[in-house]
């Protein structure tokens, strides 16, 4: 269907020379530490999943197979 109106840009609508600004995000927020409440089984692990990892810690596994 050549020339429909529907027809999408095949280029970027953004400038190229700009960047996107993260959002600060605060990890105290009371949202945060009710995830974090669900998510962590102890201390540690709370420090781990804020990025806070020590010597000698388990690398996680990710996109591990299910065989």
């Amino acid at each position: 269907m050549a020339g429909s109106p529907g027809k999408r840009k095949k280029g970027k609508d953004k400038a190229p020379g700009k960047k996107l600004k993260k959002p600060e995000v605060d990890i105290l927020s009371p949202a945060a530490m009710l995830n974090l409440y669900y998510i962590a089984h102890n201390v540690a692990d709370c420090l781990h999943l804020r990025g806070f990892h020590w010597p000698g810690a388990p690398k996680s596994k990710k996109g591990k197979s299910k065989t």
